[in-house]
């Protein structure tokens, strides 16, 4: 980890990255970007079916520090991880060429070039603070941050929205993680205190007004800080039983079925197998769940956000299938301490929950939290505070 998670924090950390550029590379870097990471505050596994997600952008970030090559060479070094300085020649890469955490810068200089762009090259070096394994988007948080640094420094002209497209091109072709575009465009679109409503069918985006301070509540993440083997492949067969059942209800996407239709169109399912049932309820519902969310917000009404976290939870863990045992935990822990609502986020089976908690109340259900993982024999969870924040941006 590099710096701090706060505003003196990034520029700490962009000083850092600047002078371990030269250290590496001979001289000094073209400039410094910053991209965060995500939590999402509602709607899971929906953005690869067309849905709505309800984001929002940590105060955690990576950080790179990058300048443009001519000569078809491209350079990448992490803080973060052990190992010298990897080189690549950019005519050289072709999907699954790249192997770990080089495969996704790797995969966005591939995605531009794919695109049309003439990315010539680059010398890059990265930190981050954006806990990694833990459903926080620290991949898309790398591949955004490379994404517009390349973008600024070849004058691509690319708008944020076309970013965050590419960018998941990159993961999805490249290194064959088939995510849908949420993560990318909260990384590269999120704006201090709010969270972002995108419409993943059409990429619209709204600015929701998420500012828990000002009526005494607290979002607080609990990284688990546990991953099951389970999830392997896991989030590839959802998708594929969400695409299986949009086929049989001769739709396009889950997005083109509304709420008022799920008990028909699972009873026209009835003859498909349990677990593609299961999805399209879920997605269907968790749509739902997004729409009403925004609706409380627009209203004012916070608190009442928290049984909708829950009930997101239950579907996640009894339809999905996604959660496990930790995850649970945190839910029902931090409800029986007294907090307003909270769900696991991300891809599941391990990784992260949200709690809303009144502020007064945050030490409390943070405290429960530990407590009942020490006495279910789990590892002590990392809690923070998620504090909306600013996406992708340049720092120097």
């Amino acid at each position: 980890m590099a710096g701090g998670d706060g505003p003196a924090g990034r520029t700490d950390a962009a000083a850092a990255v600047a002078v371990r550029f030269r250290e590496l590379y001979g001289a000094a870097p073209d400039g410094v970007w910053a991209a965060p990471g995500r939590v999402n505050l509602i709607g899971e596994y929906t953005d690869f079916n067309n849905g709505f997600v309800l984001p929002l952008a940590l105060p955690h970030t990576t950080v790179a520090a990058v300048s443009r090559r001519t000569d078809g060479v491209l350079r990448l070094h992490s803080a973060d991880v052990r190992g010298g300085v990897a080189r690549l020649a950019v005519e050289d890469l072709r999907p699954r060429s790249v192997t770990r955490w080089t495969g996704y810068p790797a995969g966005v200089v591939w995605a531009l070039r794919e695109a049309g762009h003439a990315i010539t090259g680059a010398d890059i070096h990265l930190a981050s603070t954006v806990p990694t394994g833990a459903g926080l988007s620290s991949s898309a948080a790398l591949e955004v941050v490379v994404a517009l640094a390349l973008n600024d420094l070849f004058e691509l002209g690319l708008s944020g929205p076309e970013l965050a497209v590419l960018a998941q091109r990159a993961e999805n072709a490249f290194v064959g993680v088939p995510c849908g575009v949420m993560d990318q465009t909260a990384s590269v679109c999120c704006t201090d205190g709010h969270a972002l409503h995108l419409d993943t069918r059409d990429l619209s985006l709204r600015q929701v007004p998420f500012d828990l301070a000002a009526v005494g509540l607290r979002l607080l993440v609990v990284d688990t800080q546990v991953k099951h083997a389970l999830g392997d492949g896991a989030y590839a067969a959802r998708r594929a039983a969400c695409e299986a059942g949009a086929r049989a209800l001769g739709a396009r996407s889950l997005r083109e079925i509304p709420y008022a239709r799920l008990p028909a169109a699972l009873e026209q399912l009835a003859g498909e197998p349990e677990d593609v049932r299961r999805c399209v309820r879920h997605v269907v519902g968790e749509n739902h769940r997004v729409e009403r969310v925004i609706g409380l917000l627009d209203e004012g009404d916070v608190r009442a956000v928290g049984p909708v976290l829950v009930e997101g939870h239950a579907s996640l863990r009894d339809d999905l299938r996604v959660s496990c045992a930790e995850l649970d935990l945190v839910v029902e822990a931090a409800t029986a301490a007294g907090a307003v609502g909270a769900r696991m986020t991300g891809g599941g089976f391990g990784g992260s929950a949200i709690v809303l908690v009144e502020t007064a109340d945050a030490e409390t259900v943070t405290k429960a939290v530990r407590e009942a993982f020490a006495s279910a024999g789990h590892r002590a969870p990392r809690v923070f505070a998620a504090v909306p924040s600013r996406g992708a941006h340049r720092i120097n």
